[in-house]
């Protein structure tokens, strides 16, 4: 099933198109993501151009998000005071991102940037993640016995001023974490077309030491709000959304949310991170591949 993309200017297979939505909102659901990590690199290997693939999978984002909210707010998931301050630190980090991007996309540099960005943050988050689920599942097939660990806000975060009340994450820390951490997902939001929740997820764990049962559900909150801030951004500024190819991985992933969010109740954690690493490594490894080889097609300008 052949459709064509407008904005992209060629042809696809609907079909896979679809499936790799569904595999988008699998990961919402599981962990909290919004899945555009993966879902940006696999639109450019399929040969979507990055600009493309990077504006259409922040607008398909939001709806994987959308599902993924619902489903963890009916279980008090969600703390929505930490994920409004997230989100305000979200919409300015996306204005100060497209900035950088139309700065960049006149130079013609914005495809290798986001080809960087992406090799530099999967490459260093999937080894973070790795260590990490290998380091959880070592003591538990030595022994029975496992030592919990509180988990404590950084010091970092607790040096900072005006502190308030999270209750929902059981957290007495200022406003001013979350608000940076949000800058700073919606500027890579804005950038590389990511929901930002593979840096987010972790940072709200060891960063700000919210409770666990809120993490996935606050990210995606912030994440579903970012990404709609993001995907007006760019249908003004870089005119880089292809409704149809965004349309497409919507279907996908709202069912997928629902379907990964069902697995995530009853898998162990650790495994499900661990085959995440391993999935975020193979793409960083792909994409770094990517940027060094020679292109099958090789344009030059030539003087007449």
């Amino acid at each position: 099933m052949d459709v064509y993309l407008p904005i992209a200017n060629l042809s696809v297979n609907g079909l896979f198109i679809v499936l790799l939505g569904g595999l988008t909102g699998i990961l919402s659901g599981l962990f909290g993501v919004g899945g555009g990590f993966l879902t940006t690199p696999l639109l450019i290997f399929y040969g979507i151009p990055p600009t493309v693939a990077a504006a259409s999978a922040a607008t398909q984002v939001t709806g994987a998000s959308v599902s993924g909210v619902l489903a963890h707010s009916k279980q008090n998931g969600v703390d929505y005071r930490m994920g409004a301050v997230m989100v305000g630190g979200g919409i300015v980090g996306a204005l100060i991102g497209a900035l950088l991007f139309s700065a960049l996309q006149s130079l013609g540099q914005i495809d290798v940037v986001i080809n960087v960005l992406y090799v530099v943050m999967l490459g260093t988050i999937g080894s973070l993640m790795m260590r990490e689920a290998v380091e959880a599942l070592r003591p538990a097939s030595k022994s029975g016995s496992k030592q919990p660990r509180k988990r404590r806000h950084h010091p970092l975060v607790a040096g900072l001023p005006f502190r308030w009340r999270f209750y929902r994450s059981g957290l007495y820390i200022s406003p001013l974490a979350p608000l940076i951490l949000g800058t700073l997902v919606g500027v890579l939001t804005m950038l590389m077309g990511v929901g930002g929740g593979f840096i987010l997820v972790p940072a709200m764990l060891y960063l700000l030491g919210m409770s666990g049962n809120v993490v996935v559900g606050t990210s995606l909150f912030q994440i579903l709000f970012v990404t709609m801030v993001t995907t007006m951004t760019h249908a003004l500024t870089t005119k880089a959304v292809d409704i149809i190819l965004a349309g497409l991985l919507l279907l996908g992933s709202v069912l997928g949310a629902q379907f990964g969010t069902q697995i995530a109740m009853k898998a162990r954690p650790e495994i499900l991170r661990l085959v995440l690493a391993a999935i975020v490594i193979a793409v960083a490894l792909r994409m770094l591949y990517g940027l060094g080889v020679q292109p099958d097609e090789i344009y030059t300008v030539s003087p007449l």
